[in-house]
């Protein structure tokens, strides 16, 4: 039996992670972070010689990119190969470019496939998918769709303290410059037809989580 899935879209600095890891715990749903697997590309880039922006073009990432993930909202990591990378991913370089590899068409079309394929293996009762573009490219058929969005100034402020040794520049190049990127290739400020919208700029993260978990049980009614 396929799981539940709700679809959460959303920029940076919208709160759509750490919403939807609760919006899981709440419902005992999973948790899939589908912007872990770009950042752990992302880390392969600067870290692993045999891996360049230039080569993502051309190399099989399904048999090079040995990428696996935890969907347990209480048990998070982020694997690559034996490595543990769930902290080195959250790293401030990383975060810095992880749009360079984002940006690449061929990447996108893996990490839908990717993503679908985890999809497909979990035997969960229900997943909560977070993203950039859940909700219209990877699994437009889910039951519930929300695009989680905020004001550029909330986002900023919201990133700026989950990021308290960060510079303002390292900020901004990760929100602003990163939705810069990304808009050119997707667009997750809209939302799509049948996509809900929760502006989070004037909630709180309780009434953010309340929100989202009021438009799921609505929805599934």
């Amino acid at each position: 039996m396929s799981p539940i899935i709700v679809a959460i879209d959303g920029p940076a600095g919208s709160g759509k992670s750490s919403v939807s890891k609760q919006v899981a715990r709440e419902l005992k749903f999973g948790y899939l972070d589908t912007g872990a697997a770009y950042r752990a590309l992302a880390w392969a880039c600067l870290n692993l010689p045999d891996f360049t922006v230039a080569s993502l073009e051309a190399r099989d990432l399904a048999k090079d990119f040995n990428y696996s993930i935890s969907t347990d909202p209480d048990d998070f990591w982020v694997k690559l190969d034996s490595r543990d990378l769930t902290q080195a991913i959250r790293e401030t370089s990383v975060a810095e470019f992880v749009s360079q590899v984002a940006g690449i068409p061929r990447v996108r079309d893996f990490m839908k496939d990717l993503t679908r394929s985890i999809i497909s293996q979990s035997d969960l009762a229900g997943l909560v998918v977070e993203g950039r573009d859940i909700t219209t490219v990877v699994v437009p058929s889910a039951q519930i769709r929300i695009l989680l969005t905020a004001s550029e100034s909330v986002r900023l402020e919201r990133r700026t303290a989950e990021l308290p040794k960060g510079s303002v520049s390292s900020v901004r190049r990760q929100v602003i410059d990163r939705d810069a990127s990304d808009s050119k290739v997707v667009d997750f400020m809209t939302p799509a037809a049948g996509v809900q919208l929760v502006d989070t700029s004037d909630l709180n993260f309780n009434q953010s989580v309340s929100a989202v978990l009021t438009l799921i049980e609505k929805g599934l009614s």
